[in-house]
């Protein structure tokens, strides 16, 4: 047994025997039902004899648990002891956008009150156009209590969650997860007469659920409507003004012209070597920069190829050269060491060397980094 189940044995030994006698008091309604009831009284006879010989190991012989998303993933159209959230739901996917959720036992509740296939058949049209079966053609307005939910144009009172469970409370020897759903309009005052009533009643714990108190829920009665913004002529007017009065200012290309003078460099850093050819605007600096190793087809011949493309578009589109000049010199990387370059006599990588020969060959002195 438990801890503390010496001192509390005569306690739970009751407990569990009100749960047998509830089951013995039952009512059952359908021929089906028989059958189970034998066997859960059976169950709990057993349950007494064996606590009286071995005790019990939990201190709690059952609660009801949340059963959200198992039960919709057994197609199950209530979960649990909760009522339906609507007849018709919309669930918000993990991934994005959202799925319609039908209640499915609508046509057998109408059967069972009586209505025929072609009255069911445009009632649950009705109910799925509209999500409520408030003017469906041929129900009674009797029966519409029947198809009330938690939550939509006809939802349970947050009263009728409580005394939902104060009826299975004695059933259980733990506590209910059930949430109580109230409207957006709940006050603080309701909620604490819930509590106070559900204290009351002997329910043992309960969660209450304002609607739309969290900026999105997973389930809900219907999907929010657009909010429509009204605009005056003169607000329209003064958009459209101001609408025509924006100037938006992008960099715009300018390419070489088809002849551009230009240097070729070749280079070797730390045995690796290369050509660069670095071709000018004719009345205003540089404007692309290529590229090429000696070895072809290598990786660093390809990244070098990349590079210089990605370099010669930037220049072309007006970053300035010092910004390179800044962010590439003494960047660290394999090949590096010795050149033979007599202007750049070390270079700490490739990218290093390019920039640094090319400070010297297109920037002043004095806005070299």
């Amino acid at each position: 047994p438990y801890d503390g189940y010496a001192r509390n044995a005569d306690s739970h030994k009751r407990v569990m025997k009100q749960h047998a006698d509830a089951n013995t008091v039952a009512p059952r309604t359908q021929d089906l039902d028989n059958s189970i009831w034998a066997a859960a009284t059976e169950a709990w006879q057993d349950v007494l004899r064996l606590g009286e010989k071995n005790g019990f190991r939990n201190s709690q012989a059952s609660v009801l648990a949340p059963t959200g998303t198992i039960g919709l993933a057994m197609s199950c159209d209530t979960t649990g002891v909760e009522p339906d959230l609507a007849l018709v739901k919309f669930k918000k996917l993990v991934g994005g956008g959202s799925m319609q959720i039908v209640n499915g036992t609508v046509p057998q509740a109408l059967r069972r009150l009586g209505y025929q296939e072609e009255q069911i058949e445009a009632i649950v049209t009705h109910i799925a156009e509209h999500g409520v079966v408030v003017d469906a053609p041929g129900l009674k307005a009797e029966h519409y209590s029947v198809f009330d939910c938690a939550m939509g144009e006809r939802s349970i009172s947050a009263m009728g969650h409580v005394r939902m469970m104060a009826a299975i409370q004695p059933w259980i020897s733990g506590a209910i997860s059930k949430t109580v759903n109230m409207p957006e309009t709940a006050t603080v005052e309701e909620i604490e007469e819930i509590y106070f009533e559900a204290w009351k009643m002997g329910v043992k714990a309960l969660a209450i659920y304002r609607d739309n108190c969290k900026v999105g829920q997973p389930l809900s009665a219907k999907k929010k409507e657009a909010e429509k913004v009204e605009v005056t002529e003169k607000a329209e007017e003064t958009i459209r003004a101001a609408v025509e009065k924006v100037i938006e200012y992008r960099p715009v290309r300018k390419r070489l012209p088809k002849g551009r003078p230009g240097i070729t460099t070749s280079f070797t850093v730390g045995g690796a070597e290369g050509y660069m050819t670095a071709n000018s605007y004719p009345d205003d600096g540089l404007g692309e920069v290529f590229l090429k190793m000696s070895k072809q087809g290598s990786t660093l011949a390809g990244m070098m190829d990349a590079f210089s493309i990605a370099v010669s578009v930037g220049l072309q589109y007006g970053v300035p050269l010092e910004t390179y000049v800044s962010k590439f010199t003494n960047m660290r990387f394999e090949p590096a060491g010795m050149t033979d370059d007599p202007d750049v006599r070390m270079a700490q990588s490739i990218v290093d060397y390019i920039f640094r020969r090319v400070a010297l060959d297109f920037l002043p002195f004095e806005t070299r980094s």
